[in-house]
């Protein structure tokens, strides 16, 4: 892998010309530029309370030459590194503006600050408790972590999905799981939203249109397996065969978890999250989620 592009210095999240605003002593990025980045993500229409509620100073950007992923986040170390094609020229120095990238490179976007958000709340849970939202999600998201990430079926060959086999995961397998399931869904929500945002000019005919076409896409990926997330062995001999265990079309997220993710995190309303969960309910046994998750708030 290349050497990620620091320069001894910050990699801005914006570019505004010529001359990129980095700091001299942090990898970290600016207020100015956090601040723009926020103000563009709005104009796009595009969610931020969560964004928001990330400080400034929390997450490292970086850009690489990235072969197998798109993007990669590094919780312990507070490091996110983009594929270098995310920033301004492709020259690595800065993010490229937000109106200019495509929907799918918007969905990578959201998926990896999520996970920095997530990182957040998990690893300072003192200042996340200062947002009720946050830490309602937090205490959604350990629940959901012991009884539905620790013992769950995976794929081990991705290409046949109906061939499964149980794990029991660690602590660290678990919480990876959780998230990288629960990113997949914030990333694929995010893309939707542009696509069904895409070429309309009517806001109260795009309100209605959406709303429709929201549900009816959610219900398709949910039925066609595209809502399920992943983690990395833990075991050596294991990660040595494969970096992702994926896992299995049961494990896939839950209708509870999406009206949580709807309302805190993509601030939808609770109606539309109510609608989401009740549209995925159709496709679950009535038993759907363990007993212990339905306990949570």
């Amino acid at each position: 892998m290349a050497l990620f592009l620091t320069f001894s210095l910050a990699i801005t999240l914006w570019a505004t010309d010529a001359v990129s605003a980095v700091s001299a002593d942090s990898g970290r990025a600016s207020e100015p530029s956090w601040s723009r980045l926020i103000t563009e993500a709005e104009a796009l229409g595009l969610p931020t309370r969560f964004l928001r509620q990330i400080p400034r100073d929390f997450v490292t950007l970086e850009f690489d030459e990235l072969h197998q992923f798109a993007a990669e986040y590094h919780p312990d170390e507070h490091r996110m590194v983009l594929n270098r094609a995310l920033s301004f020229n492709v020259a690595g120095g800065a993010l490229r503006p937000l109106a200019r990238m495509t929907h799918g490179e918007l969905a990578t976007f959201y998926h990896e600050f999520f996970h920095s958000y997530m990182d957040f709340i998990s690893s300072a849970p003192e200042l996340a408790a200062r947002d009720p939202e946050a830490a309602r999600l937090l205490t959604f998201a350990r629940n959901q972590q012991q009884c539905r990430y620790q013992q769950v079926l995976i794929t081990p060959v991705v290409q046949r999905k109906a061939a499964v086999e149980p794990r029991i995961l660690t602590d660290r397998e678990s919480w990876e799981a959780l998230n990288e399931t629960w990113a997949v869904f914030v990333g694929w929500a995010v893309w939707t939203r542009l696509e069904l945002q895409a070429g309309r000019k009517d806001q109260q005919r795009q309100k209605l249109d959406a709303a429709t076409g929201w549900l009816s896409r959610l219900q398709k990926a949910d039925q066609s397996g595209e809502l399920v997330g992943y983690y990395e062995p833990e075991d050596p001999a294991e990660r040595a065969v494969t970096h992702k265990r994926y896992l299995a079309h049961p494990n896939r997220v839950s209708p509870r978890e999406v009206a949580m993710l709807l309302e805190v995190v993509l601030g939808e309303t609770s109606e539309l999250a109510r609608r989401s969960a009740a549209t995925m309910e159709q496709n679950r046994p009535p038993s759907g989620d363990d007993p212990l998750c339905q306990t949570a708030p």
